[in-house]
């Protein structure tokens, strides 16, 4: 049953990535301190998917607790407000997000349900799939509309290269002025203080 469960998993991360990387024509738009963040259009949406890559001198395990640590995670994830766990069940968990927004727009929240894959090779895949309605909407926030993405964690050269992909419906109006910097700042403010963290001694 168990092997079936991750045939499942996979099949449904495999539905993802190709989702999220629809284009598959990605640009380069940073490549700054080790993080490379590349763009890519998504068919049928105004947002682009973002792609950042770095590679963190810490081992896969230090970089996964940072990650599971959720409230904590809050510190190193971009504009995020507040941070908690919902529920845990098995692989897969929920997760509820306060983000900071520039004025004029609305604060954004979002609920996403995260299932974490681990190959047999040592790398840990952690697919992010937004849940909007799971929660009541809060007052005083957007919730995020659509979220589909996933972390890649894979032990290379005595640390871990972390690929952290996202294409995001953000909900209610933003101006494409503020998306825009948000799509290149979110991964490469998120993978930064996650590198500096984890390469803490």
């Amino acid at each position: 049953m168990g092997s079936f469960k991750h045939v499942a998993l996979m099949m449904g991360l495999s539905a993802a990535l190709v989702s999220v990387a629809h284009a598959e024509d990605w640009q380069v738009k940073k490549d700054e301190g080790g993080i490379k963040i590349s763009l890519a259009a998504v068919s049928g949406s105004d947002y682009k998917a973002y792609r950042g890559v770095t590679f963190i001198k810490a081992p896969l395990a230090k970089v996964q607790a940072l990650q599971e640590d959720v409230a904590g995670a809050c510190a190193w994830i971009h504009e995020c407000k507040s941070q908690k766990l919902l529920k845990t069940e098995g692989d897969q968990s929920w997760t509820y997000t306060q983000f900071n927004t520039p004025w004029p727009v609305t604060p954004r929240d979002s609920v996403l349900h995260v299932t974490t894959i681990k190959e047999a090779d040592g790398s840990l895949t952690r697919k992010l799939e937004g849940v909007p309605k799971y929660l009541p909407e809060e007052k005083g926030f957007v919730r995020v509309a659509q979220v589909q993405g996933f972390w890649k964690l894979v032990p290379k050269d005595g640390g871990t290269e972390v690929t952290y992909q996202v294409h995001t419906e953000p909900g209610g109006s933003v101006p494409s002025m503020v998306a825009n910097k948000f799509v290149v700042d979110a991964p490469f403010n998120t993978l930064k203080a996650l590198k500096e963290r984890a390469e803490k001694p």
